[in-house]
Order: C-alpha cells, then structure tokens, then sequence
C-alpha cells in the first residue's frame, strides 16, 4: 500500500483514483528540487529553463512552450503556447505571482480544453514553500 493509499484510509477518505499521480508527484518533484535550489523570487523564465533542465535530469519526456492549437468553430485561430507538456498527458503552467488568481486557473482549462489533456499543475515559485503554491486541475 502506498503512502497516499495509507493517509487517505487513516483520514476514512474514499480510495478513488488519483489522475497521473506516479507523473505528477514526480513533476512537482521536480519543481520543488529546482525551488530549493533558486528559492522564490526569480523571473519566470529561469524557472522555466531551470525546470525543463530538471525534467531531463529525471528522465521525464517532455515539451517546452508547445504550441495548442485554438479552435472557433472548427477553425483555427491561433495558439496557445503551456510552459511544458510532460509524458504527452500533463500541462504544466508556471507562475510567478504573490496569489494565483482565477485567471490563472482560466489559462491552464483553457490549455486543456485546447489541448484534450485531462490533467494540469498550476505551479507558482513566488512562495516560501513549494507545495503551496501547488494546484492540480482535472478536466
């Protein structure tokens, strides 16, 4: 039984399926890793490359700023470009900002509607800890 199986039956929580969870945790992984190491406070961009140089230490396939296709009426209008997509299952957006904010989350459904993907990490690296600055979205 795995960690997450232990605590969610010690919290009475029901054993319901966790999208991508092995890839996910492994991508905050990640993310934390690069965090411990520049701490909050830097430009969006050295997180991103630092990120992706972290994706690939891991072994983790991934894309850098992908471009999604925006569809209007079965036509295409422009794109859409995510910070990363990992394993072809997982938008990964970052941020750098003192609240993630409900346009935030809009951006990232947007990519997933655009994208077909189901889950999304909204990840914001102005934060003391990591982990808070966290969000999974399951479309």
């Amino acid at each position: 039984m795995t960690i997450e199986q232990q605590l969610r039956q010690s919290l009475g929580m029901q054993q319901t399926e966790i999208v991508y969870a092995e890839l996910s945790h492994a991508i905050v992984g990640a993310a934390i890793e690069v965090h411990r190491h520049l701490g909050p406070g830097q430009l969006e961009s050295v997180y991103q490359r630092a990120l992706a140089h972290e994706l690939a230490l891991r072994e983790l396939p991934f894309q850098a700023q992908p471009p999604i296709a925006a569809v209007y009426k079965g036509q295409c209008v422009g794109d859409f470009f995510a910070d990363f997509i990992v394993d072809r299952r997982v938008v990964i957006e970052i941020k750098v900002v003192e609240h993630l904010l409900a346009v935030h989350t809009a951006q990232l459904l947007s990519y997933l509607r655009a994208s077909g993907l189901r889950l999304g990490l909204l990840i914001n690296f102005n934060v003391p800890i990591l982990h808070h600055g966290v969000k999974r979205l399951v479309r």
